[in-house]
């Protein structure tokens, strides 16, 4: 094997391993490109993959990594699989045409990702499993393979915030639920959320908050479920707002040595609607 294909080879390696740790590592959430729209407006939903709230890439649809992606207006739903278009990014252009909050969830089907031990290791320090992390550094597997799984929601309003799907339960297998309102809400209150694992409120999760303002700065708080599942922060800047949180199990299944289940829920946070809400306006264009 000569020179030239050596560093090929090499290069090829390198680009697969960044592919699989971005793949395994990186957050998913859902960005509306506007999230106060009006009657009969498209809702141009991307799918961004980054970290705290950073664009680092943005996807495309993928119905055979689909399983579920679904629209919520009030009593109506409407499931975008029958609309949504391979390759097509935003994900969806479909035009509103009921008034009121809606709520859209998109699930993930599970992939397996192949991640080198020490990238693995710092993944799983950085989201709090100290101890699997040091299981995982002093080991002598050279690669980890991880199956992942991902839930994504994202809540915005047309015309009016009037209706309470903000609160809908889809019975994921990961999820955080809003207890209250965001549209009701004003500076220095109080919002709750319940996670809910496998069905059930699950008890010491950590859920990471991060706030994009409208002058692109992202703000990070740390929150832990208590014994009910509940999270509580407060509003404290306009801007968009992202919850997310990881699980991580090891796994005796023969294909993966650990699991994780992602769950994401995008929301607004405006004393008016007036605020600047476009994707580009929050630093998720193209110049990004």
């Amino acid at each position: 094997m000569n020179c030239t294909m050596k560093h090929t080879r090499l290069l090829l390696l390198v680009l697969l391993s960044f592919v699989g740790l971005a793949a395994a590592t990186h957050d998913y959430f859902l960005m509306p490109e506007n999230f106060f729209i009006h009657k009969g407006d498209k809702l141009d939903l991307h799918l961004v993959e980054g970290d705290l709230f950073v664009k680092q890439n943005e996807l495309s649809y993928q119905p055979a990594k689909t399983t579920k992606f679904m629209l919520f207006a009030g009593s109506k739903k409407v499931d975008l699989t029958t609309v949504a278009k391979e390759g097509n990014s935003p994900v969806i252009d479909y035009p509103l045409e009921y008034t009121g909050q809606s709520l859209v969830d998109l699930c993930t089907g599970t992939t397996v990702t192949d991640v080198s031990r020490d990238a693995y290791a710092d993944f799983l320090s950085n989201e709090g499993y100290d101890k699997l992390s040091e299981t995982v550094k002093g080991g002598n597997q050279f690669r980890i393979k991880e199956k992942n799984t991902r839930f994504l929601k994202t809540l915005l309003s047309v015309d009016n915030h009037d209706g309470n799907v903000y609160q809908k339960v889809m019975n994921d297998d990961f999820e955080i639920v809003l207890k209250d309102n965001p549209y009701d809400k004003k500076y220095g209150d109080d919002m709750a959320a319940l996670v809910r694992f496998k069905g059930k409120p699950i008890t010491g999760a950590t859920i990471s908050l991060y706030i994009k303002a409208i002058a692109g700065n992202v703000y990070t708080q740390k929150l832990l479920t208590d014994d009910k599942g509940m999270v509580t922060f407060t509003m404290t800047r306009e801007g968009i707002y992202l919850l997310r949180g990881v699980i991580i199990q090891p796994t005796k299944d023969k294909d993966a040595d650990f699991e994780s289940w992602r769950t994401s829920y995008t929301f607004p946070f405006s004393s008016s609607d007036e605020m600047p809400n476009t994707y580009k306006e929050f630093g998720f264009g193209n110049k990004h």
